[in-house]
This record gives structure tokens, sequence and C-alpha cells, in this order.
């Protein structure tokens, strides 16, 4: 279906075919059917002359997006790094996501939050697809940085940790987060659906934006409503410490 050999193609599936053409993986991604970010992913991966420096430096929010951040209060917001870690949130943020903040430093990281966090897998009604959803977004990150020692220790921590994540990260599945909306159980307001919106900043694109939006009028923007007006008047008590008195 691709139109090359087959001796041809298993040399590529084994990364043994270093001068691959470009029209050869058009084909490849043809005749597999993958969408764009699956596309990505293969060229990254068989293109490794191309391949992103190696993500070993700090990263930082440039003031002007933790300016941005603090400007939204209506719903939550969080800039995500390298490896899914947590650059910066939004005060509703950090009350959506139970005593984020709490964690230390090197451990504010997504992946980290929904396979060690028992509090995340009561808060996505759907863990499973979020978690695999996780782990995809991991292996996209890792075909662009794949010397990255840093998210080897991350996949290493994991793998140990959760036979979930082992299952999943073997399948080689990638995911990228662009929109749509998922289904919560918080502890201090119920259920809720919201929306996201995910951004690259222009100038840092290992960076991304996310956004949750909320349709007016709805239960759900009532909850969220009620969060923001107990994380203003409590703001002397940590919301997982309210969700401990709720329960």
């Amino acid at each position: 279906m691709a139109g090359v050999s087959v001796d041809c193609y298993v040399r590529l599936e084994r990364g043994r075919s270093a001068s691959v053409s470009v029209s050869v993986l058009e084909a490849v991604a043809r005749a597999l059917q993958l969408n764009d970010t699956e596309r990505n992913h293969l060229f990254a991966l068989a293109k490794p002359t191309r391949r992103r420096p190696r993500a070993t430096a700090t990263q930082r929010a440039r003031p002007g997006l933790l300016r941005a951040l603090q400007n939204v209060a209506d719903i939550p917001a969080l800039l995500l790094g390298h490896r899914l870690d947590v650059l910066a949130t939004n005060r509703l943020a950090r009350a959506f996501y139970l005593d984020f903040d709490a964690l230390p430093a090197d451990e504010r990281n997504m992946a980290r939050y929904i396979f060690l966090n028992d509090a995340a897998r009561d808060l996505y009604v759907d863990w499973p697809g979020t978690a695999r959803e996780i782990v995809g977004m991991l292996h996209l990150y890792a075909s662009h940085h794949p010397h990255d020692p840093r998210l080897a220790r991350l996949v290493g921590d994991l793998s140990v940790s959760d036979r979930d994540f082992r299952r999943w990260w073997a399948d080689h599945d990638v995911y990228q987060a662009r929109h749509g909306s998922k289904r919560y159980h918080h502890p201090l307001v119920g259920d809720l659906t919201l929306g996201f919106e995910a951004f690259t900043p222009m100038g840092d694109h290992d960076q991304t934006l996310g956004l949750y939006t909320v349709e007016p009028g709805s239960p759900s923007e009532n909850a969220l409503r009620l969060l923001a007006s107990w994380t203003a008047d409590n703001a002397h008590i940590s919301p997982g410490e309210a969700a401990k008195h709720a329960h």
C-alpha cells in the first residue's frame, strides 16, 4: 500500500534506515492512515537529525504569561512545560486540583498527579481515558526529546509505581491535547463538565497554556462560581483540608 518493499519497511520499523526520504514517510503515513499527531510522531522518530536539542534546562514561565494566568479569574488555567511539568497555575486551578502547590517542586507534574495521587482517580469521571491521554502526550514528547534524562526518570518512576502506566506505555500511542471536554467529580462542589482549550505560546514551543471553559448558565458554571467564592472566603484553609471535613 505504501509502495515500498517489505525489507525497506522492516528497516524503517526497526530504526535502521537513517536516510529514509520524506516521500517514503509520507507514503507510509498514508498507508497507515495516520492523523496529524501520529504523522508528526513518525517523522520525529524517523528523522533523528531533525530532532530538537536535549531538553535539560529548567523551564520557567515568563512574566507576561504569569500575569495572564493571574488575570484569568473565573476559570481554572495552568501552564505546562516539558514532560507535563506544571510551571504555573491560577488561584482557581489550585483550588480545582486539591493542594497541588503543596507538593514539592519536582513533583508538580500532571503525569505524576494522574497516576500517583488517589485524589486524581476520584476527580476524573473517566480516569482511564484521561490517564491514557497523559501517556500518549509523554510518548509524543519522547519522540522529539529521546535523550531527556528527566523524562527517562519520570517514565521509570511511573512504570515501577503503576501497572496501568506500564501497560499503556508499551502500547506506544500518541496524543496531543487541543480541545475537548471532560467530566469531573470535585469533593467540594460535586459534578462538573468542563471544556478545555490548549495553546502553544509564541516563542515557547514546549509549553502549553491550558484554559478550562464552562457553558454559561449551566450547573457546572454555578459549581465553579461556588468554588471560586469558597476559595476567596477561605484563603487560610487549603482545599484539601476542606475536602477532608466535607467527607
